[in-house]
């Protein structure tokens, strides 16, 4: 199969330095591992450094700890590229068919399987390089979090909302920053947890109203097609059980008025989403699924100054 032209894939950050500055034979590489597509790694990342910051308010630390914070930046990044180059090995065949999809660099030929196997293997091994500075339990945790990636992509051929499978996957950090800390699992940082799970059935649901009418006839299952004209209720409900779950975590790490208020701005920007969301414009259902990366950032900022405060009192 000859190659197909080398352009940038359908949602990527327009006029990324990935597009515009990177070698071209490393280029389809840098996409499968989305670099140009950062919102992924953020989403990633994002309960991890939620988790780092209940825990310091848990422990009643000024703040998290930085280096774990770094860590986590790392592994995210890392693991997020070898998510992406499996999840693309796996699904390079319905890729092929869809048009948001079919230029990603498998379906388009532009690298071979083998090569993206040698690839999702050298990120894999930086994610554990990551993983093995953490304490014993957190390093077994993290081990564990492999199941639901292993398993997501076959997922969105067999049941209606594979959406939770990825939760399972994707909220995973929520328990890594409590752990790290601890060296344990405590009820905030399952309620966190649950309320991370949420979050990501809720986003992506939104991201999933783009391919509605792609995934239909390729027969892909989502979470999009599955809610239909009820996508925004549907949306409603998992960010108000995100919210509530959310709020049960913070309660039990004895979070303050600080932490409550970035909750509250947080659950804020997600009613927001909700009012925004049209189900038929693909192109607002992107730039709200992006917009998750601010909503996350502002809980992140409300907890590590919850932390500072009570920290210093």
């Amino acid at each position: 199969m000859n190659p197909a032209p080398d352009r940038p894939v359908a949602d990527a950050v327009t006029g990324h330095w990935v597009d515009r500055h990177a070698p071209e034979a490393v280029r389809p590489y840098l996409r499968l591992a989305r670099i140009e597509r950062p919102i992924g790694w953020w989403l990633l990342l994002l309960p991890c450094w939620w988790s780092a910051a209940l825990a310091a308010i848990a422990a009643g630390r000024p703040g998290p700890s930085l280096w774990h914070l770094a860590l986590f930046l790392i592994g995210a990044v890392a693991m997020r590229g070898a998510g992406s180059t499996y999840n693309d090995i796996a699904d390079r065949d319905l890729d092929a068919r869809v048009e948001r999809t079919r230029l990603r660099p498998l379906p388009s030929g532009r690298v071979r399987v083998r090569h993206a196997l040698i690839f999702l293997v050298l990120q894999a091994l930086v994610g554990l390089a990551v993983l093995l500075q953490f304490n014993e339990t957190a390093i077994l945790v993290g081990i564990a979090s492999l199941a639901p990636v292993a398993i997501y992509p076959f997922m969105k051929r067999v049941m209606p909302v594979p959406q939770a499978v990825l939760g399972l996957a994707f909220a995973w950090g929520a328990l890594m920053g409590w752990v790290a800390l601890f060296g344990r699992l405590d009820a905030p940082a399952y309620w966190l947890y649950a309320g991370a799970i949420a979050w990501v059935i809720g986003y992506d649901t939104i991201y999933a109203v783009q391919d509605i009418e792609d995934d239909e006839i390729a027969g892909i299952k989502s979470s999009a097609r599955f809610f239909g004209t009820r996508v925004r209720l549907a949306v409603a409900g998992c960010f108000l059980a995100c919210v509530l779950f959310i709020g049960l975590a913070l309660s039990g790490a004895g979070a303050g008025p600080i932490g409550l208020a970035g909750l509250a701005l947080f659950a804020g920007h997600l009613a927001w989403q909700v009012g925004r969301l049209d189900p038929r414009d693909g192109a607002e259902a992107l730039r709200l699924f992006r917009s998750n990366r601010d909503a996350g950032l502002i809980l992140f900022c409300g907890l590590a100054l919850d932390a500072l405060w009570q920290g210093l009192m």
